[in-house]
């Protein structure tokens, strides 16, 4: 299994749950080699396999050899697209064409270049034993994220919209393609956005009165790559406590 942005946050607790299952675990992480040493560590002392690798996904290259180290540790059978990143709140009228570019690179080019390099091994009709993607998506998709976000979402809108596609795409090459869809997750995602109170800010108002956890996504993720769900593609989780739920 290949996990991307697996140093931390969701990626890290779905790198431990998924060697805790016996997959080889390949790390990907942009730039926290510590953070990501430890995930490998604590999955090896535990008598599980795992590697990390750096490498930008939104970089064709790095994604090329992302999948070369996954190579090396056997056959592919499933992809977790997690690596993303979440900017400051911002007005549209306020964003940078820079921040534009690096939201969109990263979130959606990063998706898709990294699902392309999966497909490519786990297609049956290319030689591959089938398999399962799993794309993160986001409860923004739905809600819009509008005076804080709204890049953020749409990057996710269109994750969404991949994934169905994709799904049908793979259906009869034996991949499985779906997405899970997080709302308000206490990792430290909202620090690099610039709000580190956020979680606690938005605590009051969701549904649950309390925030997810990143074991309570990694264990829906789990779920779609396993036989359990083996009768499912273009399917999209809800992992929000409710918070996805329109009118």
């Amino acid at each position: 299994m290949v996990v991307t942005g697996g140093s931390r946050g969701i990626g890290a607790a779905v790198a431990l749950k998924a060697a805790a299952a016996g997959y080889a675990v390949l790390v990907n992480y942009a730039g926290n080699a510590a953070a990501a040493g430890s995930v490998v560590e604590r999955i090896r002392q535990a008598g599980g396999t795992a590697d990390s690798v750096r490498g930008d996904v939104g970089s064709e290259a790095d994604v090329e050899a992302i999948f070369a180290a996954a190579d090396a540790m056997g056959p592919l059978s499933a992809l977790i697209n997690n690596a993303g990143v979440f900017d400051q709140p911002s007005l549209l009228a306020d964003m940078t064409a820079e921040r534009l570019e690096r939201t969109f690179r990263i979130n959606i080019l990063g998706s898709f270049l990294c699902a392309r390099a999966a497909a490519r091994r786990m297609a049956q009709s290319r030689g591959g034993q089938g398999g399962s993607i799993v794309n993160l998506t986001s409860a923004a998709a739905k809600l819009g994220a509008g005076g804080e976000n709204i890049d953020y979402a749409a990057s996710k809108g269109a994750i969404d919209t991949f994934t169905i596609g994709l799904a049908r795409e793979l259906a009869a090459d034996g991949v499985r393609v779906t997405a899970v869809r997080p709302g308000i997750i206490d990792t430290d995602i909202h620090a690099s956005g610039g709000r580190p109170d956020r979680v606690a800010q938005m605590t009051p108002n969701l549904p649950m009165r309390r925030p997810g956890t990143a074991d309570e996504v990694a264990e829906a993720i789990l779920w779609l790559v396993s036989d359990s769900a083996s009768y499912s593609t273009g399917t999209i989780l809800d992992v929000s406590g409710g918070r996805a739920i329109l009118p």
